[in-house]
């Protein structure tokens, strides 16, 4: 009975088709967005009630280090889709020094023969898992049960809308998904690079790949986040 209901459900969305099946998506995310930063809302507002404690000053420190690795991958995946930062002061070679733009817009990918690179070593969703990320880092700062769920919600939306966004593209809705490109990568955070399905050496190319100075940007800012919260 269940299927059969779901299988109708299912043959009904199709005829939607591509265009208004974006349509509708697009209602219901924008929908569900709003009412989590309602909910968001509502709880900082009972937060800071005198009678309603939800917050405490700090969290413990074991907290604070795990939220340090979530929040310091999360934002150095978002860092990577910038353009490359560089020290602004360069030696040519000769005696005289050059000052250059601080960010190189060139966008240079040095192995293009590679159907992977960079990010996409740790997940085919940067974008998703840079948020999710610090939304589980954030979680574990919060001293509170409420903000912890609301926390770990932008997590569950990463996962969920990779694999959807892979189920669709596998299938050819909405863009093409190379069967190369998926054996080699995956959607949650680490796991091919962990499993070695891009071989021998793929931590090596993806530190070769990483933007060094990104990198080091992201981690300095979840630093100095963290070091506030500890306060």
């Amino acid at each position: 009975m269940r299927s059969s209901y779901f299988n109708r459900f299912y043959s009904h969305f199709i005829r939607l088709g591509d265009e208004n099946y974006h349509l509708v998506y697009g209602t219901l995310s924008t929908a569900a967005t709003a009412s989590i930063g309602y909910g968001y809302y509502q709880l900082r507002k009972a937060a800071q009630s005198p009678n309603v404690k939800l917050l405490k000053s700090k969290p413990p420190a074991g907290n604070a280090a795990g939220a340090w690795v979530f929040i310091s991958v999360g934002v150095f995946l978002a860092s990577q889709a910038l353009p490359r930062m560089q020290i602004p002061i360069s030696n040519s070679g000769s005696s005289s020094i050059q000052v250059r733009c601080p960010f190189d817009f060139t966008g240079k990918k040095e192995n293009d023969s590679s159907p992977v690179y960079g990010i996409e070593r740790i997940t085919r969703h940067p974008g998703l898992w840079s948020m999710g990320l610090v939304g589980a880092g954030n979680s574990l700062l919060a001293t509170s049960v409420p903000m912890r769920l609301w926390w770990c919600g932008p997590s569950l939306v990463a996962w969920l809308g990779g694999a959807h966004t892979d189920s669709r593209f596998r299938r050819g809705l909405g863009g093409q998904m190379d069967p190369v490109y998926d054996s080699l990568t995956s959607n949650v955070p680490f796991l091919a690079l962990v499993s070695g399905k891009q071989g021998n050496g793929s931590w090596q190319a993806l530190k070769c790949e990483t933007k060094e100075l990104n990198a080091l940007a992201s981690v300095a800012a979840s630093t100095i986040w963290i070091l506030r919260r500890m306060r």
